[in-house]
């Protein structure tokens, strides 16, 4: 059994994440943790999660765990989750990160932990948005440049990020499938007299509103047809599953920065 520590236990991913593990026969939650003052810390994650009691009491910081785990499981903000990739590397903890938002700047530095950490990072830890992505590639690439490119993104009224990391993660598939760079091809709002589209942008829209877990669509717009490739997550068991079998894979992996394309074996195919 993977041993694991979930990050903000207490959250929307985290009681998630708490829940899946406990119904797992490959990984065991060993230890849990929230921000300092969350009304949670020190209730039993289980509790927390709505499972009953697992003896895993919630702590107010990775460092007050004791570090008893093989895998941090981070699902939290930019912040946070850099100070606990900091602290993990210090302890030889492996991590997979879902966390969204990173300025390039964090970006960097994760790069440079990950010499020295066994890290999972991904925008979208689902296996079919991962099967998506690499999908999406394969068209844009077997269409090519005659075609238009538009994402178009819709989540839940409380996401802060915009637009979202997996539609970041789509456009640079595309960009990539297609000879562009995504931050010179990226167009995010089209406003007022715009004029006619560009041969070289990539669209991305993000709507916002209600309970919507997520839903991604890429556009492939071409000369009398139209192609349209979507994902649709219903609720968020499917990003813990990713999470745990990233967990698992990452154990026996040299320290290096891999994402949800290595974990499913999709990167040669």
């Amino acid at each position: 059994m993977i041993e694991v520590i979930i990050a903000g236990a207490a959250g929307r991913m985290g009681k998630r994440l708490v829940r899946a593990a406990a119904g797992s026969d490959e990984v065991v939650v060993r230890a849990a943790f929230e921000r300092q003052g969350h009304p949670m810390v020190g209730e039993d994650a289980g509790v927390a999660a709505g499972i009953g009691a697992l003896g895993v009491p919630i702590s107010a910081s990775l460092r007050d765990t004791d570090f008893h785990g093989e895998v941090l499981i981070d699902f939290t903000i930019p912040e946070a989750t850099m100070k606990n990739l900091n602290a993990a590397a210090g302890k030889g903890l492996a991590a997979v990160v879902g966390t969204t938002g990173f300025s390039s700047e964090m970006i960097e530095e994760i790069r440079d932990l990950s010499q020295r950490i066994r890290c999972v990072m991904s925008p979208n830890m689902s296996v079919g948005m991962n099967i998506m992505f690499k999908a999406a590639g394969e068209l844009a690439a077997t269409l090519g440049r005659g075609y238009d490119l538009e994402i178009v993104e819709t989540h839940h009224r409380l996401k802060k990020d915009a637009p979202s990391g997996t539609a970041v993660r789509l456009g640079e598939v595309l960009a990539e499938a297609t000879g562009r760079h995504f931050e010179d091809a990226a167009v995010y709002a089209r406003q007022g007299i715009v004029g006619a589209r560009s041969d070289n942008e990539i669209g991305v829209q993000s709507l916002r509103g209600g309970d919507v877990t997520g839903e991604h669509t890429v556009l492939f717009l071409g000369s009398g047809e139209r192609l349209e490739l979507t994902h649709r997550a219903h609720n968020r068991d499917n990003f813990a599953h990713g999470a745990l079998r990233a967990a698992v894979w990452v154990v026996g992996r040299p320290p290096g920065l891999y994402d949800m394309q290595d974990v499913l074996g999709l990167r040669d195919r």
